[in-house]
């Protein structure tokens, strides 16, 4: 089963995955990865953060094994992922019409794709008054729904064979509480707050409303799919790990 995990420059998606490599875990653990060797791959030690995936001229994406195992009720399920990592630029449409041939090879990849776990940025409007960062940098909520759309588009015309879309609103640490939405969403086998159902809602209701629209539209029969929200950080272990306990919950073999 292969999934694709996507998502625009500078939304945290090379930070997600190592995040997960972390040998400290509650339910999710990637052991045929190394957080220290991936670290050193990315972490930009002058910078003090995360560098984003660089544009190879011969080779626009790379593809990692990835073995997640998941504690679940039913016992430990293992998920084969291919991470298909590629830099952000990929997705905009003026790469994609400079680059036409390269990006059919990535067309070529995401065709193959089950699953989709697509990464978003928090928009502007959306941030807490004291986040810690430059708020020219976020999208503003038209921006940031006009982009949404454009996802909308490629999920219908570009991904034939997916069967769940999983979408992450990354960099919660930003625009909520993570220690008070992890006490509603978090994941525990008998005695979690909310189900999946419930789960789903409340996320969808608290922080997706301005593409409501949309996400209601891509779910319709008969050729919608599941499509489930979630908020992530690096900073929330529990936030981190529910997108790929719901994955392994429904896609594990």
């Amino acid at each position: 089963m292969a999934v694709i995990y996507i998502g625009d420059r500078n939304t945290g998606k090379t930070a997600l995955a190592i995040e997960l490599t972390n040998s400290i875990f509650d339910y999710v653990h990637i052991p045929n990865q190394s957080y220290d060797n991936l670290k050193a791959l990315f972490f930009d030690e002058t910078e003090d953060k995360f560098r984003p995936t660089p544009v190879d001229p011969t080779n626009v994406y790379t593809t990692r094994s990835l073995q997640v195992e998941v504690k679940l009720p039913a016992g430990r399920k293992t998920i084969s992922v291919d991470w298909i990592d590629t830099p952000g630029e990929v997705w905009r449409k003026s790469w994609q019409l400079d680059n036409p041939q390269k990006w059919q090879q990535v067309l070529a990849a995401v065709k193959q794709s089950e699953g989709i776990l697509l990464v978003l940025p928090p928009y502007r409007e959306m941030l807490s008054p004291q986040a810690p960062v430059d708020f020219s940098e976020f999208p503003t909520q038209q921006q940031w729904c006009n982009r949404f759309q454009r996802w909308v588009d490629f999920f219908h015309d570009d991904c034939p064979k997916v069967r769940h879309i999983v979408i992450c609103l990354n960099k919660a640490d930003l625009f909520c509480d993570l220690d008070q939405e992890a006490f509603q969403l978090a994941y525990h086998p008998l005695r979690s707050r909310k189900t999946w159902y419930q789960r789903n809602s409340y996320v969808f209701q608290r922080y997706f409303r301005p593409v409501q629209r949309q996400l209601v539209a891509m779910s319709q029969p008969p050729t919608g799919v599941p499509v489930r929200c979630f908020i992530t950080s690096i900073y929330n272990r529990s936030l981190l790990e529910l997108p790929w306990i719901y994955l392994a919950s429904f896609l594990a073999s």
